[in-house]
Order: structure tokens, then C-alpha cells, then sequence
């Protein structure tokens, strides 16, 4: 017998990195808001590699920070070692990682929304969302506890009907064990969502005190660190944690063939579609059967943790297998595993079923984030989750939903490409996803979003000043730079030092800093009226100038974007009598309902020539009225 037991603004469903992003940004915003999770020991569970960003993800979790999430903080509070990964490329792709404490960080986000106002935890099972007149109106849990509400995020991760396979062994699962959801999703399906299975999977944890750490290579972090938020201090991170690299090879790889046919990824027990760019060790062994190695990252699993987490060694393989393959690895030989790696399906949305808002089309107050729509990733989950727990709120209030743009970040990236093309597979982000990565660089996120979180409510007045003149300063100095020579004796002795060519006169500092061997610092000596400015600065001085041109050219073609993204399409266009389109673009886009012009040439199966004759057409349209 279900009972009233409270009301409020929103709802959300899990409290992993979605749910709990979520969950923050909707009570920040002041709505009365109830996050419902399965256990309330595992808040911001790592269930596979504990660690926060790496290549694009890094990005990821900078804008977060700037839009006034709180992945960015935790990973600076809970880090055991800090790097910037891709540094000897240019700054596009620079991508700051850092390895996590992993029971660090759930202890430290179990904190954070034990302590925001407006904002109540409940361990429970969400089993139905109850609509009426097409609106959500309630939640229900299995213990019969129902919880009325405007508004509800689902954020499920991989526990929806969860199944994890280990060799021949298989069993109704969350992650790490935890109990599977199993039935959210028929109440879902009721609503009329449609829905598909995905896999992923993770590695076998193994004892520290088994590993021989003298025949592997050593990994320790960058000195000095570089926090993920905005606000962070290097001085208060810990980056004394050490990481390690060895290879399989033939050997290992001969034990994994012969165990093929034990593996449920070739004998048909999963059927879930897994990720491409994040294969099993079986997998890779078979797609790239020409290699004789494979990297193998020895990672700790926290500060004081014994656990040792192997990444690049995803697997389903039988225990025995798992055991036989990994001591064929140098330092390896000996080793003993504390938890079996395993595969784990799991359902999850078809996201073009969303709104660029994450809004569930059809059902007034339901959003969706993370894995749920067809992503993989902590990072990627938390994003959309601070998206999804800030339109809850604005729908609540009567206002316009916050979309991002393809041009605003990494994030509106990610999140126009499922709900525009949708994902066969666990949609990764990556950095050559992005058509604009020189602009939407992990150093100027904040410059990119801290308005818009200002604008949201989620960004204080004191900090998004202190972003201003941080870029106020660099404009002044690149003017500065811009209009001061450099020459004489000492000049000619840094390009001597620096292999530059030698100038006959002077040379203007901006031109001068142009030189890829010249770097800000390094003009000191030429350069003895410099003021005084914070590394943020110098940082920003080099880049804008060094880049310049290649900045100004995604400039304008973000401008052209935009006239694009600024033709909005009336909601009520009849597609499907659009005779001069093609039969699959008007399908395609009746289905879709794209918001503007250039949402619309992004959809699959929608042409040049289909976006053609869609201009034509309004253009008859608006003449008409």
C-alpha cells in the first residue's frame, strides 16, 4: 500500500555523478529537492577507474567548475595525483587528469548534499513515475513510499535492469555489486520511451602487497599540480601518489585467444552494445590481432587503499582466465585479485527522445542524464546533470530552458550530438568531437561559461568579477605587448639561447612571442617594465597571442554557425507533407523536431540539399504570413 510521504519541487533518481550534480544545482537554486538512491553508502561511486578527466573529460569537468558545478572542487579535494595530459601538443587538446581517492571522494559528495539547504537524501528504490494530463506528478518507491512532484530527473546510470557477466557466471547486479533497478524501466516504457541495452565493463582490482613495482615504469604527477577548479589552490592538492605502466604481450594475448570461447562477449550471453573506444582486453585482442602490446596503467585505487585498479585491462573473462592472463605481465607475475573484473548491461534511452534541455519530449517535468541517454563516463554524467537539474528548476518557474550551443563547449557538444544523431554505442566524449576545440579550450572555461552560470544563479557575483579581470588584465598586456620592442644585447643573447633566428633591429614582444621556442616567461630579460601577473594570465597572454590567427579563423566560423543555430524552426512545421524534401529528411525531422536550421543539417539522414529546399520553404512560409 503506497503513502504520502512528502511533497517537492524535483525529484532525482540516483546519486552518482549525474544525480548528484543534479541534485546540487536544483536545491542551489532553491526548489525543495529529494535525491532517491539505491544506497546511500555509494554517492558518487566510482565503480570503474577512480579517477576525474583525462583527454576532453578534463575539459569537461573545467566547465562544470565554471558553470557553478562541484565535480571540479571534489577532484581537487580528493586527488591523489594531478597531470595534464597531451602537453607536448598544442593547447586545444591539453586535458588535465587527475587519480582520485575513491573513498575520498564518495565520503566528500555524501558530505556536500548532506549539508545543501533545500536538499533531502532517502535510500529507497524509485519503481514508478507517475504522470498526469502527460506532466510527472509523483515517484514511487518499492518500499511504498510515494513522493509528489512537478518535476523529476532520471539519473540510473548502469543499474537499470543491470546484469553483470563474469565467464560462464552471470547474475541480476549493479555496479561493484550493488543491487540492480528492475522496475524503473517498464514504468518508463509505459510512458512510451523507448529503450535499448549498452555494455561497459572494468578490470580486475589486485593487491599492492602481490605487485613487483621494480619492473614497471614510473608515473608521478606534474609539479606543481594544476587543480581542476577555477578557485583551487596547488598548494592544498596532495600529489604524492604514484602511478605505473608495464604491457602485455604474446603470452597473454595466447591465453586470452584460447579462452575465446568462454568469454560472453563471443559466446552471445551479452548482447549489450559496448564502447568503441574503450574495448575489453578480449576485444582488443581479437580487433587488433597484429599488435604484439597493449598498455597496462597500474593505478591506486586511494591514498591509503591496497586496492590497485589496471586500466586498459577491461574484461569479462572467467576468474581462472583473469588470474592465468594477468601473470603473464612483468611485475605482474605473482599477483593476486581482490575483485574480479566483469561486464555489466545495463538499459538505457534512445537520447534523441530528448530535448536539448534533456526534457523528455511528450512528458511535461521529466529530464534524463548521464548513462541513461547512451554516455559513458563520470564526467560526460555530470555535465548533463547540472544541464538537467537547472531546467527542472527553470520549468518549475515558468522559464526558458538553458540549451548550450556546439560553440559554447565541450558540453553542448556532447549533448547535441545525442539528441540530434543519438548513439549506437556509449557516446564518449572526445576532443576531435568538438569542430571548435582551439576555442573551447580547458584554461578558458571559465571565460566560456561563468556568465552564463552568473545568469543561472550558480556562479557568485565576487568570483565571476575576479574572472573578468583576470581576462581584463590579459587584454591590457597583449595591448602592452602589442606595442613594445625588444632589442639590443640582450635580445640578441635569448634568441642565441632560445636557437631563434637573429633580428637586425628590434622586434615587437607579441611578434617575438609568435616564435614557437619563445614562451611568456622566457621574455624577462628583454622585457624589464613587465608588471607583476598571476600564472592564469601568462598563460592566457601566450596562448591568445601565439594562436591568434588559427583563434580568429573558428571565430568566424562560429559566427557562420550561429546564423545557422539563429534560423529557429516554428514547432508546428508539417514535415511530412513537405513533398520537395526527401522522404527520410521528412521523416527524419518530424520525428526529431528540430529547433533550428542548424540543428536540423546535423541530423542524420538529412541532406545539403534537403536543408536547401527547407529554406525555400520558410522563405515561402514567412512571405506568406
Amino acid at each position: 500500500m503506497d503513502y504520502h510521504a512528502g511533497e517537492y519541487d524535483v525529484v532525482v533518481i540516483g546519486a552518482g555523478h549525474a544525480g548528484i550534480e543534479a541534485a546540487l544545482a536544483s536545491a542551489r537554486l532553491g526548489k525543495q529537492t529529494l535525491l532517491i538512491t539505491t544506497n546511500l553508502d555509494s554517492v558518487g561511486n566510482m565503480p570503474c577507474n577512480p579517477s576525474i578527466g583525462g583527454t576532453a573529460k578534463g575539459q569537461l569537468v573545467r566547465e562544470i567548475d565554471a558553470l557553478g558545478g562541484e565535480m571540479g572542487r571534489a577532484a581537487d579535494a580528493c586527488g591523489i595525483q594531478f597531470r595534464m595530459l597531451n602537453r607536448g601538443k598544442g593547447p586545444a587538446v591539453h586535458s588535465p587528469r587527475a587519480q582520485a581517492d575513491r573513498a575520498a571522494y564518495k565520503q566528500y559528495m555524501k558530505s556536500v548534499l548532506e549539508h545543501c539547504p533545500h536538499l533531502r537524501l532517502r535510500q529507497d528504490e524509485a519503481v514508478d513515475v507517475e504522470t498526469e494530463d502527460g506532466a510527472v506528478c509523483a515517484v514511487h518507491c518499492r518500499g511504498g513510499a510515494r513522493f509528489q512532484t512537478r518535476a523529476v530527473v532520471v539519473c540510473t546510470g548502469t543499474f537499470l535492469n543491470g546484469r553483470i557477466f563474469i565467464g560462464e557466471h552471470s547474475q541480476a547486479s549493479g555496479p561493484d555489486g550493488l543491487a540492480a533497478a528492475c522496475q524503473l524501466t517498464g514504468s518508463l516504457e509505459r510512458l512510451g520511451l523507448r529503450f535499448r541495452r549498452f555494455k561497459t565493463g572494468t578490470p580486475a582490482r589486485v593487491d599492492a602487497r602481490s605487485i613487483d613495482f621494480s619492473q614497471l615504469e614510473v608515473q608521478q604527477g606534474d609539479q606543481p599540480p594544476q587543480p581542476f577548479s577555477f578557485d583551487g589552490e596547488e598548494e592544498a592538492l596532495y600529489n604524492d601518489a604514484v602511478c605505473y605502466l608495464t604491457y602485455t604481450n604474446t603470452n597473454t594475448h595466447e591465453v586470452i585467444r584460447r579462452a575465446l570461447a568462454r568469454s560472453p562477449l563471443y559466446t552471445g550471453e551479452i548482447r549489450g552494445v559496448g564502447p568503441r573506444y574503450c574495448p575489453s582486453i578480449e576485444d582488443k585482442i581479437v580487433r587488433f590481432s597484429t599488435k604484439e602490446r597493449h598498455q597496462v596503467f597500474i593505478e591506486p585505487c586511494g591514498k591509503n587503499s591496497g586496492e590497485m585498479y589496471l586500466q586498459g585491462l577491461s574484461t569479462s573473462l572467467p576468474e581462472d582466465v583473469q588470474l592465468e592472463f594477468l601473470r603473464t605481465i612483468p611485475g605482474l607475475q605473482h599477483v593476486e585479485i581482490m575483485r574480479p573484473g566483469y561486464a555489466i548491461e545495463y538499459d538505457c534511452l534512445d537520447p534523441t527522445q530528448l530535448e536539448a534541455s534533456l526534457a523528455v519530449r511528450g512528458v511535461a517535468g521529466l529530464y534524463a542524464a548521464g548513462q541513461i541517454c547512451g554516455t559513458s563516463g563520470y564526467e560526460e554524467a555530470a555535465g548533463q546533470g547540472w544541464l538537467a537539474g537547472v531546467n527542472a528548476a527553470r520549468f518549475l518557474d515558468g522559464e526558458e530552458p538553458v540549451v548550450l550551443d556546439r560553440s559554447d563547449g565541450y558540453l553542448g557538444t556532447l549533448i547535441d550530438d545525442i539528441v540530434t544523431k543519438g548513439t549506437n554505442e556509449p557516446y564518449r566524449m572526445m576532443t576531435s568531437r568538438s569542430e571548435y576545440r582551439l576555442l573551447l579550450r580547458q584554461d578558458n572555461a571559465d571565460q566560456r561559461l561563468m556568465p552564463l552560470g552568473y545568469r543561472v544563479g550558480l556562479v557568485s557575483k565576487e568570483r565571476l568579477e575576479r574572472m573578468e579581470e583576470d581576462y581584463r588584465q590579459t587584454a591590457v598586456e597583449i595591448e602592452r605587448l602589442s606595442h613594445t620592442a625588444a632589442k639590443g644585447p640582450a635580445l640578441a643573447k635569448l634568441l642565441e639561447e632560445r636557437g631563434s633566428a637573429l633580428v637586425a633591429n628590434g622586434i615587437l614582444l607579441a611578434d617575438l612571442l609568435r616564435r614557437p621556442e619563445i614562451s611568456y616567461d622566457c621574455l624577462a630579460p628583454v622585457d624589464p617594465e613587465r608588471p607583476p601577473l598571476s600564472g592564469k594570465v601568462r598563460e592566457q597572454v601566450e596562448i591568445q597571442i601565439k594562436y591568434q590567427g588559427y583563434i580568429q579563423r573558428e571565430q568566424r566560423q562560429v559566427e557562420e554557425h550561429k546564423r545557422l543555430e539563429e534560423r529557429q524552426l516554428p514547432p508546428d512545421l508539417d514535415y511530412l507533407h513537405m513533398e520537395t524534401l526527401r522522404l527520410e529528411a521528412r521523416q527524419k525531422l518530424d520525428q526529431m523536431r528540430p529547433r533550428s536550421l542548424g540543428q536540423a543539417a546535423r541530423i542524420s539522414g538529412v541532406s545539403p540539399s534537403d536543408i536547401g529546399a527547407l529554406m525555400i520553404l520558410l522563405a515561402q512560409r514567412g512571405g506568406e504570413q
